[in-house]
């Protein structure tokens, strides 16, 4: 068992899962329910990330890949083996990888504008990547479909309520691409919906950065954007 105590708020240990469960858990899924789409985040280690290939290579289905390195926090939350891992096995499975603009360059090897890290990273084998704005102001994100480059703009929301908003943005995009979106117009929906959760969140929980609300992404919060 591999049991790390983190000096942080909110992340306060990580937790290797083994590989056996990584892939009972996915199979549990795919043969009983199925899949109309999956994303992967954080998987700290090189075997849960052989783990989610072995499985994915067999069930093809489309494959968000949020490439989760560390918490807002600090706290590590993919090994350098596991980077290793998921550059070489489980990024050219992807239907699109969505880093934010830190981890982007990870991925790439590089410094850069947005459209040429999500071309380094394209190279590595995915279909196509979303580069999300995150601190950038004004707030936009990039996407590269292997053809075309597309600015998303963002709404920019002033809160510190931002714990879970890069989940939620690779979720809402899944959810979207299970839905028969296309990726551009999931990317649309992904940028809303996290604003908006983000816009909505409570500062009042925690010490640290407050957690985003996305059941009220559809409803005030969206209005307070639009204000």
């Amino acid at each position: 068992m591999a049991l790390t105590a983190q000096n942080t708020v909110g992340i306060t240990a990580v937790h290797e899962v083994p590989a056996e469960f990584v892939i009972a858990q996915l199979l549990a899924i795919f043969d009983d329910i199925g899949v109309d789409a999956a994303k992967t985040g954080s998987l700290l280690s090189s075997s849960a990330v052989d783990a989610a290939v072995h499985v994915l290579r067999a069930h093809r289905v489309p494959l968000v890949v949020d490439p989760v390195m560390r918490a807002g926090t600090g706290a590590e939350l993919l090994r350098g083996d596991a980077l290793r891992t998921l550059v070489s096995s489980l990024i050219p499975l992807a239907t699109v990888v969505t880093p934010n603009l830190d981890e982007a360059r990870v991925l790439a090897g590089a410094d850069g504008a947005p459209a040429e890290l999500a071309e380094r990273i394209a190279s590595l084998g995915a279909a196509a990547v979303l580069i999300t704005g995150g601190h950038a102001d004004p707030v936009v994100d990039h996407l590269f479909d292997g053809h075309e480059h597309v600015d998303i703009p963002v709404p920019r929301v002033a809160s510190a309520a931002t714990h879970g908003s890069g989940c939620t943005h690779s979720a809402t995009l899944t959810a979207e691409l299970a839905k028969g979106h296309s990726l551009r117009e999931a990317a649309v929906t992904a940028a809303r919906v996290t604003a908006a959760a983000i816009a909505g969140g409570h500062l009042d929980v925690g010490s640290g950065d407050g957690p985003v609300e996305v059941f009220q992404s559809t409803g005030a919060s969206q209005r307070r954007l639009m204000k």
